[in-house]
């Protein structure tokens, strides 16, 4: 298989009497093995944006940074373009499905991509559905399928749901990594895509940057090994599957793709040798446990994906495993581990309801969601997201921080993309911002709060927002509300 996987489970086992959650970190270690299989080269699909928006230099270099990720591939690999507005063409090959490159098919690639215009709209879910009916058209040997594009515009020739229709049809099929070019696209409609396909999003607000992006992408692509990796998580009976996220090094949603049977798989997407982290959280009647008796909650295994479609397990079994003690009353503190993940997820709510209250011109909510995730920031010594808040900062008449009135929409946009991505640099120390009296982003921890959206508690005293629903906890209506795109 070319990867040996390793699963750490992370789950305090102690459970409260009255608790009905128990939340576990689950980390999973890709390396490469000594015996690693052939290099077989993947399929890759190209989508480029030709709409009328590209229009001049940024289409100039849009060609060049495609032309660029075109002589990154190996010989070998499988590809596709494609060209989007309003609708998709498929630019290259001429004959339909795939072409294996070469130094010929090479160069005929990049005599099309660089023949291109723009003209049109946008529709980036027709863009998609284009590239899935190439990946079918022509399966890899590998099973390794990755697609990458950019934009410079709004999604605005599909609704909402049209994309989402093509994100569900499409997820598992690929993963895709999107780019943001300029200010004038919408950071939301990059996430949608990436979490739904296990890509990144990226804002690149120089477009002579991109070529250097697009290059890097190849490479790390290349360094796919195994196509399709899932959770598999079997459950004692007296226990429900509540949610299960990504957490590291992107944040992403991975409830609603669970396949129910036996056991419950949770796709994970494809893998080179890297680390990834997820929480997983189960609900549970209290009074269905014994008290003071260990109990396994769930078994966890990986299960890979071969290119003939089957699965098997790739890593050995580990359990979660918990306890309910017998006093009434008696709390018992969350794990220092799970208490980060958590306020990491407050950071980047933050970031976005600071992006979205900008975007929308609510000034004022601007600046109160930039000083919660400041300070949020500034507590992980999350230097990466700190230093990107710290550029769009400036401080006001009052004293306090707030967001620069000059400040570009890219700027913003990267606020939000940046939103779910928690690697922190090892060993990168923190410059601190010095924020006024006030302006703390937490404060003492004291009993959960209840979102008066949905009703679900919040696992902590401190939460600014309902991890379930994202309603912004404030005083009184007006510091409340869903957080999202706007």
């Amino acid at each position: 298989m070319g990867l040996s996987f390793a699963l750490e489970v992370d789950a305090p086992s102690d459970l409260a009497y009255d608790e009905r959650r128990a939340d576990a970190l689950i980390t999973v270690t890709a390396r490469s093995t000594a015996q690693a299989a052939p290099d077989t080269p993947g399929a890759e699909v190209l989508i480029m944006d030709r709409s009328l928006s590209m229009s001049g230099r940024k289409l100039d270099e849009a060609k060049r940074a495609m032309c660029a990720a075109i002589d990154t591939l190996r010989d070998g690999a499988l590809l596709g373009i494609v060209a989007g507005n309003h609708k998709a063409e498929v630019i290259f090959p001429a004959t339909g499905g795939l072409a294996r490159v070469d130094a010929l098919t090479r160069e005929d690639a990049k005599l099309r991509v660089v023949g291109q215009f723009a003209e049109g709209g946008t529709a980036i879910g027709t863009w998609l559905t284009c590239a899935q009916n190439l990946f079918a058209a022509t399966p890899a040997p590998s099973g390794v399928r990755h697609a990458v594009l950019y934009t410079d515009g709004k999604d605005e020739h599909e609704t909402p749901e049209q994309l989402d229709d093509v994100l569900t049809a499409c997820t598992d099929q690929f993963v895709c990594d999107a780019r943001g070019l300029g200010g004038d696209w919408h950071y939301a409609d990059l996430l949608r895509v990436t979490a739904a396909l296990h890509g990144t999003a990226e804002a690149v607000t120089t477009v002579s940057d991109l070529t250097e992006d697009f290059t890097r992408l190849m490479r790390q692509a290349q360094r796919i090994v195994v196509p399709r990796v899932y959770l598999g998580l079997r459950l004692n009976d007296r226990f429900q599957l509540a949610f299960v996220r990504q957490t590291r090094p992107v944040e992403a949603e991975l409830t609603a793709r669970r396949q129910v049977d036996l056991e419950t798989h949770v796709p994970l997407g494809s893998w080179p040798p890297e680390t990834r982290q997820y929480q997983v959280s189960l609900r549970f009647d209290p009074h269905t446990l014994t008290v003071d008796e260990d109990l396994r909650a769930a078994r966890v295994t990986l299960h890979a994906e071969r290119p003939d479609g089957t699965r098997t397990p790739c890593s050995d079994t580990a359990s979660m495993v918990v306890r309910r003690r017998s006093t009434p009353g008696f709390g018992i503190p969350r794990s220092a581990d799970l208490t980060r993940v958590e306020n990491e997820r407050e950071l980047g709510m933050a970031m976005r309801a600071c992006a979205d209250a900008q975007l929308r011109g609510d000034l004022e909510r601007a600046d109160r969601e930039l000083r919660l995730a400041t300070g949020l920031a500034q507590d992980l010594r999350d230097t990466a997201r700190l230093r990107l808040l710290r550029a769009l900062a400036a401080t006001g008449p009052d004293g306090r921080l707030r967001v620069r009135r000059d400040v570009s929409r890219a700027q913003i946009q990267r606020i939000g993309v940046e939103s779910t991505k928690t690697a922190v640099p090892p060993g990168d120390p923190v410059d601190a911002v010095r924020l006024p009296p006030g302006d703390a982003s937490s404060g003492p921890a004291g009993r959960p709060r209840e979102c008066p959206r949905c009703g679900t508690a919040s696992a902590s005293g401190s939460a600014k927002f309902c991890e379930e629903c994202g309603f912004r906890f404030g005083a009184g209506t007006s510091g409340g509300g869903p957080v999202g795109a706007s």
